[in-house]
């Protein structure tokens, strides 16, 4: 990659590991499902705008549409709402190592679902060890019997299989501009969250605050938004396999804004459990293995099962 794609890339892992920062925030005055809602309804807005401003077309068919509902379902509606719940429990720096997960359910679920990412023994030796790192964070938490951090936990991990099942399902929109997939997606995730807040927490009653209002508007403008340009320009300029490098710095990134923005403490399990998994990510990868062997990097790059992946947090 160019020095001007590893700057975007570092960018990119700062506004997407600031996610965990502005929800960390955002829950002290929120409930989570309301913050989901803001997000995704506040960005599809923007989006909107920027569709009109570009001039580009939306589709107007249902079978579009209702693709764009099962990917805001599975990507944004269900692993936000999830992520934001598991922050009322766990610090954002853990949240963040259990997203880092999404890539070792990619590739357990691409064995399955589709023709041309099977497993091989170095995915699967990847695999392993990214999920020991899940275990190593769970472990102290279940220890005791089920506690609610461990239970906020293994919702994080859910919100993983959920992103990965969307990373494959989003394949499906490889014809679409990049633009559109998100508009569409983002408007149909705020379809989808609007009845439950009425019914759940009935947003009308709460009161606002600017510590919560300044959150949710850095998780949707910065986030969310900005997150979606660097996503695509890194995309356009450094292909999806180096652009996917983003999820070994996540962690990092969301750790050190968390530590310095909300004082969280960095725990022994959680730095174990985060070297367990960027070493099981960087095995999947196969880019770090192939230089030590000193193996050409290109053929390992085109075999990499996030190749195809939308990741999302």
């Amino acid at each position: 990659m160019k020095t001007s794609d590893w700057f975007r890339l570092i960018c990119l892992s700062i506004v997407w590991g600031g996610t965990f920062l502005f929800q960390g925030l955002a829950v002290r005055t929120m409930p989570p499902l309301t913050i989901t809602f803001c997000r995704v309804f506040f960005a599809a807005t923007v989006f909107w705008l920027l569709i009109l401003f570009t001039r580009q077309h939306m589709p107007r068919d249902r079978h579009t549409w209702g693709m764009f509902f099962i990917m805001g379902l599975i990507n944004n509606a269900i692993p936000f709402s999830l992520i934001t719940w598991e922050q009322t429990h766990v610090e954002g720096g853990i949240a963040s190592i259990m997203n880092a997960t999404v890539s070792c359910f990619a590739v357990v679920l691409a064995h399955f679902l589709t023709k041309d990412e099977k497993l091989s023994v170095r995915k699967a030796v990847g695999v392993t060890v990214g999920f020991l790192g899940a275990y190593v964070l769970l472990r102290p938490e279940l220890d005791g019997g089920i506690s609610m951090r461990g239970l906020g936990e293994m919702a994080g991990l859910l919100a993983s299989l959920s992103l990965a099942l969307a990373g494959i399902f989003g394949k499906r929109f490889k014809a679409q501009a990049p633009m559109v997939t998100a508009t569409g997606m983002l408007t149909c995730s705020s379809v989808i969250m609007l009845p439950l807040i009425m019914i759940v927490d009935r947003p009308w009653t709460l009161v606002p605050t600017v510590g919560g209002t300044g959150a949710i508007a850095g998780l949707v403008l910065l986030s969310t938004v900005v997150a979606y340009v660097l996503y695509f320009t890194v995309l356009r300029s450094a292909g999806a396999t180096n652009l996917l490098l983003v999820t070994l710095l996540m962690p990092i990134s969301a750790h050190i804004l968390g530590a310095v923005f909300l004082s969280e403490p960095l725990y022994l399990s959680s730095v174990l459990g985060m070297l367990c998994i960027l070493v099981g990510l960087s095995i999947i990868d196969g880019r770090p293995w192939a230089r030590l062997r000193g193996a050409p990097e290109g053929g390992t790059m085109r075999e990499s099962p996030w190749q195809h992946e939308e990741t999302d947090v």
